[in-house]
C-alpha cells in the first residue's frame, strides 16, 4: 500500500450568518485548524460565507476567484492542502440573481473546478416557504475536478435526491463525492444518512458531506451532523446536530479499490 492510497480529511461544520467578513475569517480560521492538525483536503459547507435567515433584498454576489475564495486560495498553497469553498454566491452580470457555486481548490492554490448548483430547493417545509429560485439562477452542468490523483464530481445540498447527476461521476469513476449542505433539520433526521450512503454505495465513491447547523433559509433549523462515508457506505466520520466543529477520518483507497473489485457493480450496469 503506497501513500497515495490514504488521504487525510476533515469537513467543516459551520453556523452562518449575514456577516460575510466574519464568516470569512471564521471559515480561515477552522480551515487552517484542519491543516494544523494533518488534513489534506478540507471541505466547508453550502454558503459557508453568508446564510439569512430573512428576505435580503440582495445576496451578497461577488466573481469567483473573489473575496471569500482568495484566502482559502492563499491558505491550500500555504499549507499544501486541497480545499472545497463549500459554495458562495456568485454574481452575475445584469442580474439580481446569483448562481450557487462550490469551488475546488488544488493544493498548488489554483481553481480546479468550479460547480453551479443544478437543483434549487423550492419547497414548503415546517410552515414555510423556501423558493431559492427566487435568489439563484441553476447551473446546467456537472462538474469534477483532480486532487493528489484523485477525480472529486461535485455538487451541493438538495442535489443529494437526484441520483442521476452522481452517475455522471460514476461514469468518470470519480473517487470522491462531495455534498456540501445547509439541510434542513426536518429531512435531515429522516433521510440525509440514508442518502449519502446509497450515493456512496451505489457509486462505490467516498462521500464528504460537511452541513451548517443553526438557523438557515426562512429561520428554518438546519441539520448539521457532517458525514464522511465510504464506499462500502460504512460512516467513517459524523459532526453532532449543533456547534460549529471539525470532523477528520482517512479515506483509504485501497479499500475503494477492493470494494469496486469484489462487486464490480458499476460494470454491470444496463442502462443508462
Amino acid at each position: 500500500m503506497s501513500d497515495n492510497d490514504k488521504l487525510p480529511v476533515a469537513l467543516v461544520q459551520m453556523d452562518s450568518g449575514e456577516d460575510v467578513a466574519a464568516n470569512v475569517v471564521r471559515a480561515e480560521a477552522l480551515t487552517r485548524e484542519a491543516a494544523r492538525a494533518g488534513a489534506r483536503f478540507i471541505a466547508l459547507p453550502e454558503m459557508y460565507h453568508y446564510r439569512s435567515t430573512g428576505s435580503p433584498s440582495v445576496l451578497p454576489g461577488e466573481a469567483i476567484p473573489g473575496p471569500s475564495t482568495r484566502g482559502l486560495q492563499a491558505i491550500a498553497a500555504e499549507c499544501g492542502v486541497a480545499i472545497l469553498a463549500g459554495s458562495v454566491c456568485e454574481a452575475i452580470d445584469g442580474n439580481r440573481r446569483v448562481h450557487n457555486t462550490s469551488v475546488l481548490i488544488g493544493p498548488d492554490g489554483a481553481i480546479t473546478a468550479t460547480y453551479r448548483k443544478i437543483h434549487l430547493f423550492d419547497v414548503d417545509i415546517d410552515g414555510v416557504a423556501i423558493r431559492e429560485s427566487d435568489w439563484y439562477v441553476p447551473g446546467e452542468a456537472t462538474a469534477t475536478g483532480g486532487i493528489f490523483g484523485r477525480t472529486v464530481g461535485l455538487s451541493i445540498c438538495y442535489d443529494l435526491r437526484f441520483p442521476e447527476l452522481y452517475r455522471r461521476y460514476a461514469d468518470v469513476r470519480a473517487d470522491i463525492l462531495t455534498v456540501p449542505a445547509s439541510f434542513t433539520a426536518t429531512s435531515g433526521a429522516a433521510h440525509w444518512e440514508s442518502l449519502l450512503r446509497a450515493r456512496a454505495i451505489e457509486n462505490q465513491a467516498f462521500v464528504l458531506a460537511p452541513g451548517q447547523v443553526g438557523a438557515g433559509s426562512g429561520g428554518v433549523r438546519t441539520y448539521g451532523n457532517s458525514m464522511i462515508v465510504d464506499p462500502w457506505g460504512v460512516v467513517l466520520g459524523r459532526g453532532s446536530d449543533e456547534g460549529t466543529e471539525i470532523v477528520s477520518a482517512t479515506l483509504d483507497f485501497a479499500r475503494m479499490d477492493e470494494v469496486r473489485r469484489r462487486l464490480p457493480a458499476l460494470g454491470h450496469r444496463r442502462l443508462g
